[in-house]
């Protein structure tokens, strides 16, 4: 075979093919451990996409003209890094000596520490939102001929964020993605629902107002009409390959109990032979096509953000909205909303930018889907939900921490405080959640001024932000200009004999305001604390107020007692000396319809509550 392959040569397709087939098998065997059965199905379409359709510059995967390329398939990583190196951007020995080994850049699946990556994938469903995400961005946005492929398995269209993704592709119209689904009927237990019934699955893309093209996926000539007819449609297309998982090894085609397993060595040498043997061919692929297109300028006038004097009754989430409605005069913010944008308040972005407003609908999954391929492109993204319903999508969040993204979170309605529509409506396992996010940052801003700020603060915060807003209006608390760095709180109300430090977030600032208020009737200092920034939690400033009020702390939260503001704090203060004595004040029960007071009655984080909690923590010094 030639050092370089002839894209127009269907020969040299196979060819390739064939090699791409022998280096899964040899990285697979290598590792020892690794997908190769699931690689070998699909080697026939990524050779004839590689070779004849993919249009992208290896030596610049920035390039924004560049095609897209998402294994949603991520298991098939054998596949994917068998292709780099055909690409020639990875060396053979990179792909057979460390594949899956300890410090390797070729992990078991897919990840963006690779620069040919995007997304991270694996967790099967999510890269098909996330490309269908991407292509609705350029469409609307940018203009390119810039082409989507995304590669799935059948077993992930048991997805409901499959289907949420081929709606979204067909309600809009996108002709710029192109999903490969390799129907090799063999999941990791047995065999799939529909097996291959591929007609089945064509019925019921076409359903959607999306095409769907049939084909043997072993025929080059079939895939290559299939992916030239994709590119040129006005449609999403979805092209339905009937494979065989194995493919090319025939002592373990369509054979179940091969899902993640390597080839036995003596198996794994007869098919490398019988696949023609090693070879380093590279592929002679296509150039992007050039648009006049430009990435996002991230920055015109300045923004024009609200203003707010103390005392105004606001809800946090208006000062969300409001503020993120200001940023749109950023060029690079976009905001991305699920269909309720009239209560998160990040509806009014929509008259500040509509092109750069996003609505999905009631689809959480291709909610943080899209806010990822906002930021696969270049924008600065926040994405605008109950924070319930962030639960819906959690694992999208977790994988986009693993694509590093930088994502911008804004959970309304959250805790018990929202009142009368009971436990469906209530985020009270939202900070928990959050925190445990790697390299996350969780805020609750308690008044007006202070949620605008942690708004613009999110603007360059690295990682995923969330801000948990409510949804009663409260009076501002602080000046306008305070600042509110991240890792940062504030002293609400400090005296030179407190003895007790109240400590809050959120509405819970104004219930331990009241509380002290009522203990100063007593005759009982209490310092407030607002700890606004729950990760990182502001241990210096805990301790100060600590060292005030000789160790004793009670704190409130919203929020269930299991890894909220009070985990946070202690978390933080382990190994420190400062607190002597703690109270935690969170929610217990299971809540029903009330209002927002009774409800916090019944939680035990009323004002009543904070200030037995106060007493009891003086009684217990032997200061009562």
């Amino acid at each position: 075979m030639a050092d370089t392959q002839q894209r127009n040569d269907l020969a040299a397709v196979s060819d390739l093919a064939a090699q791409l087939r022998v280096d899964s098998i040899r990285a697979t065997s290598a590792a020892q451990s690794g997908h190769a059965t699931s690689s070998l199905s699909a080697a026939d379409v990524i050779a004839v996409l590689a070779a004849r359709h993919l249009r992208y510059d290896w030596a610049a995967p920035d390039d924004p003209d560049n095609d897209h390329l998402i294994f949603s398939k991520g298991h098939a990583s054998p596949l994917l890094y068998a292709l780099f190196k055909a690409e020639g951007v990875i060396s053979d020995e990179e792909l057979t000596d460390t594949y899956r080994q300890v410090g390797s850049r070729l992990q078991g699946h897919p990840t963006p520490v690779l620069p040919w990556v995007e997304v991270a994938t694996g967790s099967l469903g999510q890269g098909l939102p996330i490309g269908a995400g991407i292509a609705w961005v350029m469409r609307r946005l940018e203009r390119r001929a810039s082409h989507v492929w995304v590669l799935c398995g059948d077993g992930e269209f048991a997805e409901g964020s499959v289907w949420e993704a081929v709606a979204k592709a067909g309600e809009l119209g996108l002709g710029n993605l192109t999903v490969i689904v390799d129907i090799n009927r063999l999941g990791q237990s047995g065999s799939t629902a529909l097996e291959w019934d591929v007609d089945a699955y064509a019925r019921r893309v076409r359903g959607f107002d999306v095409d769907a093209v049939v084909v043997d996926g072993h025929d080059l000539g079939e895939i290559d009409a299939a992916l030239t007819a994709a590119r040129d449609s006005e449609r999403a297309t979805v092209v339905l390959a009937r494979t065989i998982k194995g493919k090319g090894v025939p002592q373990v085609e369509d054979t179940n109990g091969w899902h993640g397993k390597p080839l036995p060595d003596d198996v794994a040498a007869r098919a490398i032979d019988a696949l023609g043997g090693v070879r380093d061919a590279v592929i002679d692929g296509l150039p992007p096509l050039r648009s006049s297109a430009e990435q996002p300028a991230g920055a015109a006038d300045a923004p024009e953000f609200p203003h707010y004097a103390v005392g105004d009754e606001v809800a946090t989430r208006t000062a969300f909205g409001e503020a993120v409605a200001a940023l749109a005069a950023l060029e690079d913010i976009a905001v991305v909303d699920g269909d309720v944008g009239n209560s998160t308040h990040a509806g009014l972005f929509a008259s500040a930018a509509p092109d750069r407003f996003f609505e999905v609908g009631i689809a959480e999954q291709q909610l943080i889907s899209t806010a990822v391929a906002l930021d696969v492109r270049g924008y600065r993204a926040f994405a605008a939900t109950f924070a319930a319903f962030f639960s819906r999508a959690y694992d999208f969040i977790r994988m986009a921490v693993i694509s590093q993204c930088d994502l911008r979170l804004c959970g309304s309605h959250a805790g018990v405080e929202i009142g009368e529509d009971g436990p469906s409506q209530m985020a009270l396992e939202d900070i928990a959640a959050m925190r445990a996010l790697h390299g996350s940052t969780v805020l609750c801003p308690s008044d007006a001024v202070s949620a605008a700020a942690l708004t613009r603060e999110m603007v360059t915060v690295q990682g995923i932000s969330y801000l948990r807003t409510t949804r009663g209006a409260y009076p501002v608390l602080y000046d306008e200009g305070t600042s509110f760095p991240i890792g940062g709180s504030k002293t609400v109300r400090a005296g030179a004999d407190d003895q007790v430090t109240l400590a809050g977030t959120g509405v819970t600032v104004h219930t331990c305001l009241a509380a002290a208020d009522e203990l100063a009737k007593q005759g009982i200092g209490a310092r407030v604390l607002d700890l606004y920034s729950i990760k990182p939690v502001d241990r210096a400033g805990v301790e100060a107020a600590l060292h005030e009020t000789d160790g004793r702390i009670v704190i409130v939260e919203d929020h269930r007692i299991e890894g909220g503001l009070g985990s946070a704090v202690l978390e933080a203060l382990a190994g420190s000396q400062a607190c002597a004595d703690a109270t935690l004040l969170a929610v217990h029960g299971m809540p029903g319809s009330a209002t927002s007071l009774e409800q916090m009655s019944m939680a035990g984080i009323a004002v009543g509550d904070i200030v037995a909690a106060a007493r009891g923590e003086l009684t217990r010094a032997g200061r009562l």
